[in-house]
């Protein structure tokens, strides 16, 4: 031995760790053998050019237009009725309204007195046998008529000039414009009517006629401008019984004007009723026609056609 004192082995034979200094400087000497990598220089850098990329036109495709249809409408307008019509029926109703309302204020003056007139001449009757006399006591007192003869008077003489020109204006236009040839009754409207009533008490089941007027409209509106003629005839006998004498006596005397006259007047009233009731039954676009000329039919519905 010499004197210095090797390490000593742990139990397992395992030589002891070198120091702590040893391992520091076994990695300083590592450091100094690895060099970092030199960086070239700027012009030594080679940059190859950018890929150039022609552009491709893509291949033009031709679309064939199809032509879609257009959707089919399941209506349309139908003009119905002229503006002059439209006019003259919107007038005429007020005035023949007023007509008969001053009429009626008229009329009171031979049913006073319990309906003992000397005429009697608004009754229905055989001789001195009366089945019913218009109006009832009820009647004059709800419409208001005792004593004023002389406001139905002056109603009645003003209003009918309207009454006439209105009448005769709207003859000479449905002459005139060729409207006459779906108001004036034909040969079949007789029939036609007939077959009319029963479809509306539905008995009949059959659609009637695609017509401006059915039989029955042209028998009722044909009958009414003869009625107004008629007014304006037993009017004037009436109201003129000696200037117009020719025609108070070929009416068959004063008597029998004023019954006429008042049998016209009920007519009227008839009519009313059941115009109302057939417009209401037939609806708005019925109503709507009268006001604007048009209604809506079905798209393959025909137009009107003139009867002649």
């Amino acid at each position: 031995m010499n004197g210095e004192q090797e390490p000593l082995a742990d139990e397992a034979g395992m030589p002891e760790p070198p120091a702590q200094n040893d391992s520091a400087q076994l990695m300083a000497d590592g450091a100094d053998e690895v060099q970092a990598p030199s960086m070239p220089d700027a012009g030594d850098i080679h940059i190859p050019p950018a890929p150039v990329i022609e552009e491709v036109a893509a291949p033009e495709v031709l679309v064939e237009a199809v032509a879609v249809p257009a959707p089919m409408a399941s209506i349309r307008l139908e003009k119905k009725h002229p503006l002059a019509i439209r006019w003259m029926h919107w007038i005429n109703f007020p005035v023949l309204a007023t007509m008969i309302w001053s009429g009626l204020l008229i009329y009171w003056g031979d049913s006073a007195i319990n309906g003992q007139h000397a005429h009697q001449v608004y009754r229905v009757g055989v001789g001195s046998w009366t089945l019913v006399r218009f109006f009832p006591d009820w009647f004059w007192s709800w419409y208001g008529a005792a004593y004023k003869i002389t406001v139905g008077l002056g109603y009645h003489f003003f209003f009918m000039w309207f009454f006439m020109l209105n009448g005769l204006a709207y003859v000479l236009y449905t002459a005139i414009s060729g409207e006459w040839r779906y108001l004036v009754p034909t040969k079949n409207s007789f029939k036609e009517a007939i077959q009319v009533t029963l479809h509306d008490l539905h008995i009949r089941k059959e659609p009637l006629p695609h017509r401006k007027f059915n039989g029955a409209q042209q028998i009722a509106y044909t009958s009414v401008i003869l009625m107004g003629f008629g007014s304006l005839v037993t009017g004037l006998a009436i109201y003129k019984p000696s200037q117009a004498h020719l025609i108070t006596l070929s009416l068959g005397g004063y008597e029998v004007a004023r019954w006429l006259h008042f049998w016209l007047t009920m007519g009227y009233c008839v009519f009313f009723v059941i115009h109302i009731a057939q417009v209401a039954k037939a609806g708005w676009n019925n109503f709507r026609s009268m006001v604007s000329g048009y209604e809506i039919v079905p798209a393959n519905e025909p137009s009107y056609t003139p009867d002649r």
